[in-house]
């Protein structure tokens, strides 16, 4: 498996569902299952350190979404979060996972959401993490395209490192700093655009108007891309939201901030999981 020194603890493997061949990180725990989606340019490996905290007490899967990491890739794909979506409500059933709480991130959070219209009463709960709330008729998602692209374009010169380094962003630690350097270069730039497409022409407040599955909403405190506004109006489609926001911390809070993520995502896990136990009884 590329990427070096996994954790005993971490399984890679590919199944294939939606066609397509899937691949992921299984980092076993006690249960319940934990699916995290990452987002726009993240392999499931930017996501390890994650799901080796999470699975002292929960079974974790991260997914390398479509174009990304170790999936498949290619010009035959449709990237866009319908394809996207019906991966995810396929790897789900694929993978036999009972009613997982899906954690997505930026764009995997709109997936997440996109594949629960799809599929009610598949997932236990959803944790969206800064999801893009930009659509029709409203604001740009904050992170610019050229940015990203730049990034990626870097990654496949072998020019990951320094660009970041040039880039002014927040400083990743230095191990996740040099993965995602190494792994940047497995995400299709095609991929990237069609993201950035769908986050400007597909509607993340019909998605979520029509979710009934428990949903929380975890945002960065800086760079803008879930304001207060934002909250307010995705609170006048589900009253139940609940809603945690990190004071000074980033859109790429669980490397930034790995310290202030860890306990405010455990809380929201542990709230939907007294709310799926109550369910059950």
């Amino acid at each position: 498996m590329q990427g070096g020194n996994v954790n005993d603890r971490s399984k890679g493997a590919h199944l294939r569902a939606n066609g397509i061949r899937q691949h992921y990180l299984h980092l076993a725990g006690p249960g319940p299952s934990v699916l995290i989606v990452p987002g726009i340019v993240s392999p499931a490996i930017l996501w390890r350190h994650v799901g080796e905290w999470l699975s002292e007490d929960y079974d974790c899967y991260i997914l390398d979404v479509r174009g990304r990491g170790l999936s498949e890739a290619g010009p035959h794909l449709d990237y866009g979060v319908g394809a996207c979506a019906q991966d995810v409500t396929s790897f789900v059933e694929a993978a036999a996972l009972h009613a997982p709480i899906v954690v997505g991130h930026s764009m995997g959070a709109r997936i997440a959401l996109r594949a629960a219209t799809l599929a009610p009463g598949l997932f236990g709960a959803l944790v969206l993490v800064d999801p893009p709330t930009s659509g029709p008729g409203r604001r740009a998602y904050p992170v610019p395209k050229a940015r990203t692209l730049g990034l990626l374009q870097a990654a496949h010169r072998g020019e990951a490192l320094e660009f970041m380094q040039r880039s002014g962003a927040a400083p990743w630690p230095d191990v996740l700093q040099g993965l995602r350097a190494e792994w940047l270069c497995t995400c299709d730039e095609r991929a990237v655009h069609v993201t950035y497409d769908d986050f400007h022409g597909e509607d993340i407040y019909a998605d979520i108007a029509r979710t009934q599955e428990p949903l929380a909403l975890l945002c960065a405190g800086t760079g803008g891309v879930v304001s207060d506004a934002d909250i307010a109006e995705l609170r006048q489609l589900r009253d139940d939201l609940y809603v945690t926001r990190l004071p000074g911390v980033g859109h790429q809070m669980q490397a930034e901030d790995f310290a202030a993520f860890k306990p405010a995502l455990g809380d929201i896990l542990a709230r939907h999981r007294q709310t799926l136990a109550r369910n059950r009884d």
